[in-house]
């Protein structure tokens, strides 16, 4: 889904896209929630429909952000010149899990659309993009987290940049109160994706099968999960997410984009740049 897509790695043969945190549920069942650490669980989410391309579950992981801090880690704010994997950047940062902060410019690095992380603007340039996800308040009486939609009344992002320390812009899912913001069309991709629930919880989503978004969004809306608004943050081989909480571990890496790469059989993540990720609040930096 990058503009910047020829510049990654080529992958190569099929291999499992998933690493177990838990045995997968049997075809058709829900797993429940599986607590992963305080404030912290994931749940695999059966489609409605037969997928023709893995059929492998959409994945979950829903994060209180009282007990867990949001961060941005990448080229455009520490000292790394490479572009690694969301594992990587975990690993060399103490994060508990990570996935894609979002889509990046030509040069490989530069993410698409505004970014101002603890009060430093890393990309000043505000595209058309209707989401915006912030963090770090600076009143403790407001939100640690919220996605803001920008076309909605009394909502900009100067309001938004007043109240938040931390706000990064993408491509709109779904617009509050739950409203799929795409229409029909062919094109699909693996996916990774941000949300907010009715509770005002961080949502990390990650689907290896392809969906339309507008199919995607759907599956989200219809999955009793309370998710209330999602931004796109990477599709196809690029797209991934990691969790590593206690003893469990969980990879799960993106193939399938359309006119890109239509298989499934990507077999690495890729390197990106820049990703999201999570931390015990109050950690040790």
């Amino acid at each position: 889904m990058s503009s910047a897509r020829h510049f990654a790695t080529k992958a190569m043969c099929i291999f499992a896209a998933f690493l177990g945190l838990a045995a997968a549920p049997k075809a058709g069942v829900d797993s429940d929630w599986q607590l992963l650490a305080p404030g912290m669980e994931l749940r695999r989410i059966t489609s409605n429909t037969v997928n023709p391309i893995g059929n492998s579950p959409i994945v979950v992981l829903r994060i209180d952000p009282d007990l867990w801090e949001l961060v941005f880690v990448g080229a455009t704010n520490t000292p790394e010149s490479a572009n690694h994997t969301a594992r990587a950047w975990a690993e060399s940062y103490h994060l508990t899990a990570a996935i894609n902060a979002g889509m990046f410019d030509q040069d490989g690095k530069t993410h698409l659309g505004y970014v101002r992380l603890q009060g430093q603007v890393s990309n000043s340039k505000v595209n058309d993009y209707q989401s915006v996800a912030a963090f770090d308040p600076h009143d403790s009486k407001l939100p640690h987290f919220r996605i803001f939609d920008l076309d909605s009344e009394s909502i900009n992002l100067q309001g938004i940049l007043r109240d938040y320390a931390s706000a990064v812009q993408n491509l709109r899912l779904i617009k509050h109160p739950g409203v799929n913001q795409w229409s029909q069309q062919s094109k699909k991709w693996s996916e990774a994706a941000l949300a907010e629930d009715n509770k005002g919880r961080i949502l990390f989503i990650f689907s290896r099968s392809p969906f339309s978004m507008h199919d995607l969004n759907r599956e989200l809306l219809a999955a009793g999960i309370g998710l209330v608004a999602a931004q796109h943050l990477e599709g196809g081989p690029e797209a991934q997410l990691y969790v590593h909480a206690g003893k469990e571990e969980f990879e799960g890496f993106g193939s399938y984009e359309t006119s890109f790469r239509e298989d499934d059989g990507n077999s690495i993540p890729w390197p990106v740049p820049n990703v999201l990720g999570v931390r015990p609040r109050h950690a040790s930096h």
